[in-house]
C-alpha cells in the first residue's frame, strides 16, 4: 500500500462515498488522478482491492472500535500483504469518523417500505360514557408516527397513526411482544 496517510485518507473516502454514499463520478481513474498519480496502474488497483476489502469486512461485520481494532491489529501482524502501523492508524481514523454515516446510509439504502419513527402512549382512565354515569376503566391511548427511512426532515412524508387499547387488548399485544422477543433471542442464540 502506498505510505502517504492523507493520499490513503483521501482513497478510503472516495470508497465510501462511491460505494456506500452512492456519489456518482468517482471513478478509480478519478481516485488514481487525484491521490496517487505517480503509483502504476496494477499497484493501484491492488492498493483498491485491498482497501475495498477491508472497508467491506468491516461494515459488513458492522465493527465497533474496539473491534475494529482487534481486526487491524491483526493485519498488521499478516506475513503477506498486511498493512503497517500508519495505514491502521489511517483505516482507525477513517472508521471512527464514518461509521456511523455508512451505517445509516445501508439503512436508508435497504429499507423500501415506511418504517416507525416515534411511539408515543399515555394511559387514561376513562370516566364516564354516552349511556354510563362512572366506568374508571384505564386506556392506553397508542400514537404511532410512520414514514420513509431518510425522510426526517420532511415533516410532512410521515404519517401519525392514533388509537385506543383498553386493558385487554394492551395484554394482547404484550404477549405478543414478548413472544416475538423470546423467537429472536431463540434464534439469536443459535
Amino acid at each position: 500500500m502506498a505510505d502517504d496517510p492523507k493520499s490513503l485518507l483521501g482513497l478510503l473516502n472516495g470508497i465510501a462515498k462511491r460505494t456506500y454514499y452512492h456519489e456518482e463520478g468517482i471513478t478509480n481513474e478519478f481516485l488514481k488522478s487525484e491521490l496517487y498519480p505517480d503509483v502504476q496502474e496494477e499497484d493501484f488497483e491492488r492498493l483498491i482491492t485491498k482497501c475495498t476489502a477491508l472497508m467491506k469486512n468491516m461494515v459488513s461485520a458492522d465493527m465497533d472500535l474496539n473491534q475494529s481494532e482487534a481486526f487491524l491489529t491483526a493485519q498488521m501482524n499478516k506475513k503477506e500483504h498486511g498493512i503497517t502501523e500508519e495505514q491502521a492508524a489511517v483505516f482507525r481514523k477513517f472508521w471512527k469518523s464514518h461509521k456511523n454515516k455508512i451505517h445509516e446510509s445501508i439503512i436508508i439504502h435497504t429499507t423500501w417500505n415506511n418504517s416507525l419513527k416515534q411511539v408515543s402512549w399515555r394511559i387514561d382512565l376513562k370516566s364516564q360514557a354516552r349511556h354510563l354515569d362512572q366506568i374508571n376503566t384505564p386506556t392506553a391511548i397508542m400514537e404511532l408516527q410512520v414514514g420513509k427511512n431518510g425522510d426526517e426532515t420532511e415533516k410532512d412524508s410521515s404519517e401519525v397513526i392514533r388509537f385506543e387499547m383498553d386493558e385487554s387488548k394492551l395484554s394482547s399485544v404484550l404477549q405478543s411482544m414478548k413472544e416475538i422477543e423470546d423467537e429472536i433471542n431463540k434464534h439469536c442464540q443459535q
